[in-house]
């Protein structure tokens, strides 16, 4: 498999997108273990650039119970902290209603609420699931009807499916590991 054909920059559809992450092997959720940094890997779904806008910057798997699904760099840009997906979720219904939000740059105003939207606690945990019809790594929001299921593109890079109750679609994004950073 040629990385480039799953750049975040190079869009996509769900039918290829689907492609590339069946191809892909199960990945074992030990290997998830570390900083990931995410990009969106544009589909045309309905989540397509709200990430991006967010200026999210990717996951830390500490172990199987302590997951921080959202990371976003802190104003200096020389640190992460965690953002509570059930607060950054919440109005997602009425973004995915206003294409024009996905054109936005939020990442003052989140960076501004971080005192509201921040947590220190784990939001998610690691498990295996069985997605598509094969047994791999999955993230498990801790308050959401959301599960984000990986597969391996390298020994550095992985393809994430996140599966919402109420989509038909997966949204794509791609984790590149990168412990440059340090949660704070």
């Amino acid at each position: 498999m040629i990385l480039a054909d799953v750049l975040p920059d190079a869009p996509t559809t769900t039918v290829d997108a689907l492609a590339i992450f069946d191809a892909a092997p199960a990945v074992e959720p030990d290997f998830m273990i570390g900083t990931w940094h995410g990009a969106e890997m544009p589909t045309g779904h309905p989540l397509d650039g709200l990430l991006a806008a967010s200026g999210w910057w990717g996951k830390q798997f500490v172990d199987g119970e302590t997951v921080h699904p959202l990371l976003f760099p802190t104003a200096d840009g020389a640190a992460l902290w965690a953002l509570n997906p059930m607060l950054a979720f919440g109005g997602m219904g009425v973004a995915t209603k206003i294409p024009a939000l996905k054109n936005r740059n939020f990442t003052g105003v989140i960076s501004a609420l971080r005192p509201v939207l921040g947590t220190s606690s784990p939001k998610a945990r690691l498990r295996t699931t069985r997605y598509r019809g094969v047994d791999t790594a999955t993230m498990v929001y801790d308050q959401l009807p959301i599960n984000d299921v990986f597969r391996r593109l390298d020994d550095e890079t992985v393809i994430g499916a996140m599966d919402l109750r109420g989509l038909r679609n997966p949204y794509f994004f791609v984790l590149r590991r990168d412990d440059s950073l340090r949660l704070r």
